[in-house]
């Protein structure tokens, strides 16, 4: 059995402590759950299973976000839900999850997706084994992003920073600040270009009260002059090249993918899901893993790279990017990201693998078929990627 991407919405991305940043990421994750269901016409109580990816999870997206976001969005208490967790490839978890249920027979209709917010992300102490008035000081963890209370027993150089991992990689490819700078600038340009020309508007829904023209951090006056005169943030030596201007920012959204069988809905499926792969690699160079990733779905789907007619890479780093690029030998590199990427639209963590299947799937509908990839990089050394066809 096959499964189908019926409709996907989402949020435009909101800055950190920006528009978004005072609305709950369950109130986020219900706006794109009830636009989803208006916007098919699909009565709710048809949906088997809601699957939200969310990256944190540790405050109020806490206690099952999919489940919350389902009964905030008035969905049927018989709809039950569940949230996973693949860090930044949540939401491309949640989408196979469901297309897996899909294709065993399962489930007819799924509603996948991903959620983060990762202004209101807390602030975390760990709770000692003492009693408190023993304890000395403690310290404090920012859940936003990155390595936390982290086991020991890890060898140093798999814990460094994802930073320091697009730093290591930028290196170790001789990818230059100037080419890094460049993509950055490219992302910027064509997302502002894709905004301007209504590229976006079918997928897009808005937060009522927290309403954006588009994504909040494209940045229409940037240039590699600009972005040549911020400093690296992640090397021990004046060479660094790994900048806040060609690394993807901290935001806020919410994003939705409609899956069912074939003929599950009235409506023409934007496109289907042929294949799906997931790599591993080491922790340090996890910017390298959507490179394997992908060849493996390609190769399920029994497809080649020049069958591709565009690509969905999400941006964490422009080093990263550059490099998946590099290693994706047979692809034209202007087939990716062709509408703007994560460096200019934003990577909240969970919800950036709903935003590059979904746009995948607008863009082959808008161009009437093709081939399609969504591939995605993943902190502590995975990538996944899924192949869609129309």
């Amino acid at each position: 059995m096959a499964t189908y991407i019926y409709d996907a919405v989402r949020t435009p991305f909101g800055r950190a402590g920006g528009a978004l940043s005072g609305i709950r990421p369950d109130d986020l994750a219900a706006v794109v759950m009830a636009a989803t269901v208006e916007r098919t016409g699909l009565d709710a109580a048809r949906i088997d299973d809601v699957i939200f990816g969310d990256a944190n999870q540790a405050g109020e997206d806490n206690r099952n976000v999919a489940r919350m976001g389902a009964l905030l969005a008035g969905f049927p208490t018989s709809v039950p839900g569940v949230t996973v967790n693949r860090l930044c490839a949540s939401s491309v978890e949640a989408v196979i999850q469901a297309s897996r249920a899909i294709d065993a027979g399962d489930a007819d209709i799924v509603l996948a997706g991903g959620v983060e917010s990762m202004s209101r992300a807390p602030f975390v102490v760990e709770k000692s084994p003492r009693a408190w008035p023993s304890v000395g000081n403690q310290t404090l963890w920012n859940t936003s992003i990155g390595w936390r209370m982290t086991n020991p027993r890890l060898p140093k150089h798999w814990t460094i920073s994802n930073g320091e991992s697009a730093e290591q990689v930028a290196r170790a490819q001789g990818i230059s600040r100037e080419a890094q700078d460049a993509f950055a600038v490219r992302s910027h340009r064509l997302a502002a270009a894709a905004w301007a020309a209504g590229v976006y508007d079918g997928e897009i829904v808005q937060v009522p009260g927290a309403e954006l023209a588009r994504d909040e951090g494209i940045r229409d006056d940037t240039s590699v002059q600009k972005l040549a005169a911020l400093r690296p943030l992640f090397a021990s030596d004046e060479n660094g090249t790994v900048t806040a201007g060609n690394s993807s920012p901290i935001n806020d959204g919410a994003s939705a993918v409609l899956l069912g069988r074939e003929g599950a809905l009235p409506a023409e499926p934007l496109a289907r899901i042929t294949a799906r792969a997931a790599h591993g690699v080491d922790p340090d160079e996890f910017p390298l893993a959507p490179i394997e990733a992908a060849n493996k779905a390609l190769a399920r789907a029994g497809r080649t790279w020049a069958d591709v007619d565009l690509v969905e890479l999400n941006e964490a780093f422009a080093s990263q990017s550059l490099a998946d690029i590099r290693g994706w030998s047979e692809l034209d590199p202007e087939r990716v990201n062709i509408h703007g990427g994560a460096l200019a639209i934003g990577h909240p963590l969970g919800a950036s693998g709903g935003r590059i299947i979904g746009h995948a799937a607008h863009e082959l509908a808008r161009r009437g078929g093709g081939v399609a990839v969504a591939a995605i990089c993943i902190g502590v050394g995975q990538g996944l990627a899924v192949v869609l066809e129309r």
